[in-house]
């Protein structure tokens, strides 16, 4: 008897925990925040080619752009309805603490330091990148292990000046730290020559390459990544509804990716598909948005506003643009990158 009570206990602890896991999610204080004004408010580097910079008409463009646009359309329904505001390295941490924005999606890189001391927390990787090194052309230099004593132009307030430090002294190359606090500083002196070398992750210097450089071909980033930089979004501590939203969105993305929905066909595949992976995906399945406090068709909104991880990519940064960056090991996981999604379900 004892036994069997014991059994039907455990059966009733499994059934509770299961019905509280399948319960909808209240929306949560930051969500509601964001509902009430009708806007994400969304903090951006203040141009960065590629990743967040704005046209002269205000339009912003770049892959952290297009993840706050796509949490804009599954959270509000439409792309446009964000707020951007420009953030230097040393104002993006504090912004995002004061509240003064929703989210920040502005190349900053995941770290223990960061995740565990600032109050925020680390949402999803966007885009794995590592430190690497610019240097003229005409300098004849090939090697990173051939900046001994060099100067090197860097951004203070970020885990590059902490890296170049710590790579300096592992290699004996007493390298010279040229240290400004605000990107646009550091471009104008390693241009005008103030400084042998520029460091930072490698995807920043193909942008600042083409966006700054006279002519991009006299620049040669060296081939050497001294670092892990995996970047992504941030939001505060304390609101696990917004936490979840801006997390799944992406994954979302990327699993969108794996299962070829696209902008282009994301509708028709909603209405179509037998695949049960793409029926969760689109809503026409099962309703995951209700897990988050959105509605089923969250993630169809999100892929018909920007399209998937893969289109995000080589829109903003891929081999056709101007950064031409290869896809490497932000290629999904099943080719040959580090790309992987937990599955949308």
């Amino acid at each position: 008897m004892l036994k069997n009570l014991k059994k039907l206990s455990l059966l009733s602890a499994a059934a509770a925990t299961l019905a509280i896991t399948a319960m909808p999610a209240h929306a949560g204080k930051t969500l509601d925040a964001i509902k009430a004004r009708g806007q994400v408010v969304c903090g951006v580097n203040v141009g960065l080619a590629g990743f967040s910079v704005a046209d002269s008409n205000g339009a912003w463009t770049g892959m952290d752009v297009d993840h706050c646009k796509a949490i804009a359309a599954a959270v509000l329904g439409d792309a446009s309805k964000v707020k951007w505001v420009p953030l230097n390295a040393q104002q993006r941490f504090t912004a995002l603490q004061s509240g003064e924005v929703d989210i920040l999606s502005r190349n900053t890189t995941f770290s223990l330091t960061r995740d565990a001391s600032l109050g925020l927390h680390m949402t999803a990787v966007t885009y794995y990148d590592g430190q690497g090194f610019m240097v003229p052309v005409k300098s004849k230099v090939k090697s990173a292990k051939s900046l001994k004593g060099a100067t090197v132009c860097v951004q203070s307030g970020t885990t590059t000046e902490k890296n170049l430090t710590d790579y300096s002294k592992a290699n004996n190359l007493n390298m010279k730290p040229v240290v400004f606090e605000k990107q646009e500083a550091v471009n104008a002196a390693y241009f005008s020559g103030r400084c042998q070398a520029y460091t930072t992750d490698a995807s920043g210097l193909a942008s600042v390459r083409n966006k700054e450089a006279k002519d991009p071909k006299e620049h040669l980033i060296l081939p050497e990544l001294i670092s892990k930089e995996p970047l992504g979004p941030m939001v505060r501590r304390g609101d696990d509804e917004w936490f979840a939203i801006v997390k799944w969105v992406v994954y979302g993305l990327l699993e969108a990716e794996e299962y070829g929905v696209t902008q282009a066909n994301v509708e028709a595949m909603a209405k179509d598909s037998k695949d049960p992976v793409v029926g969760r995906l689109t809503g026409s399945g099962e309703d995951t948005g209700k897990l988050l406090g959105l509605d089923k068709d969250w993630l169809v909104r999100a892929v018909k506003a920007v399209g998937n991880y893969g289109e995000i990519f080589e829109r903003n940064v891929g081999p056709k643009t101007a950064l031409a960056l290869p896809r490497g090991s932000n290629n999904l996981w099943n080719q040959g990158g580090l790309m992987y999604a937990p599955p949308v379900r």
